[in-house]
């Protein structure tokens, strides 16, 4: 499946080290004045913003949208927006070796089982190269949510399993396993505000239900959260019932939806390729997209 929504809907395209990576987006309102800068913003936090801990070709790529239907001089047309972003810096000789191997920790030999063939180039679809599109998406998801009164916030609270403030530790940590070829994994946190009551479906199409599909569908996510989580089992109903985490029954309170979303360590160790020391660094932004997609397609326009 490679497309996500059901009104505002992304179908994204392209692998890893082929000619490009982009997308369709159909359901987009009509008469959007897009903000292209902040597009390219929400492009660059994918790269990492410069991090030394993040991949190489991230910030070797310059991720340049070419925009191909669905706008007249910027304003949306209501019409599908096709775009795509080619792929400048693959260096695909780096994965030469792998292309008789199945990478520990990838989806390499779950693609090759179920397609009897795969992208060794990087890992094709499955790579994180494909959130490019999603982020394109996301960035004018967020823009429509914005007009709406709605913002999407999301940082990293952990890495491995240190406070992000801590950034003393969390940087020492970062060069020890960057030095060893090593990796870590994090928890990004998401903050959604400005929701109206009502939004949501139940008994199977809740809100909460969809957030966390959204999620999971990053890749190197392993779990989600909201509200108090996992913590909840731990409180008394009347401790518990003091909160209001956003969403009841499925449909929204009007109060902030607050999600957290573990990222597993990049499995990239010991092996040829560019690699991320933490992906988790580079997700905030993804998570923003996949919720502001989300949260779109739950509004009526």
């Amino acid at each position: 499946m490679n497309t996500f929504g059901n009104i505002f809907r992304l179908t994204s395209f392209g692998e890893s080290h082929g000619t490009a990576v982009g997308g369709v987006i159909d359901g987009c309102p009509s008469q959007i004045r897009l903000d292209f800068d902040a597009i390219d913003r929400d492009l660059a936090r994918r790269r990492g913003d410069g991090s030394l801990f993040c991949s190489p070709r991230a910030l070797a790529e310059k991720d340049e949208v070419e925009w191909l239907s669905g706008l007249l001089d910027g304003v949306t047309l209501g019409t599908p927006i096709a775009f795509l972003v080619r792929n400048k810096a693959q260096h695909t000789a780096d994965y030469e070796a792998m292309k008789d191997m199945c990478r520990k920790g990838h989806a390499d030999a779950a693609y090759q089982d179920k397609y009897g063939i795969r992208d060794w180039r990087g890992g094709g679809r499955a790579s994180a190269r494909e959130t490019v599109a999603r982020v394109i998406a996301g960035s004018i998801a967020k823009q429509i949510l914005s007009g709406n009164g709605i913002s999407i916030d999301a940082r990293v609270i952990m890495v491995g399993n240190i406070s992000s403030v801590r950034h003393d530790e969390v940087a020492h940590l970062l060069r020890s396993l960057k030095e060893k070829n090593d990796s870590i994994g994090g928890v990004v946190e998401c903050v959604i505000s400005g929701v109206p009551k009502g939004l949501g479906e139940p008994v199977f199409d809740k809100v909460q239900a969809r957030l966390a599909a959204a999620m999971m569908s990053i890749p190197a996510v392993k779990g989600f959260e909201y509200g108090k989580g996992f913590a909840a089992a731990g409180f008394n109903g009347t401790e518990h019932n003091k909160y209001d985490d956003g969403i009841s029954g499925g449909i929204t309170t009007g109060a902030d939806i607050v999600m957290r979303v573990a990222f597993k360590p990049t499995p990239s160790v010991g092996i040829g390729g560019r690699h991320d020391v933490c992906v988790a660094l580079r997700a905030p932004v993804i998570a923003e997209a996949m919720a502001a997609m989300t949260i779109v397609d739950f509004l009526k326009f």
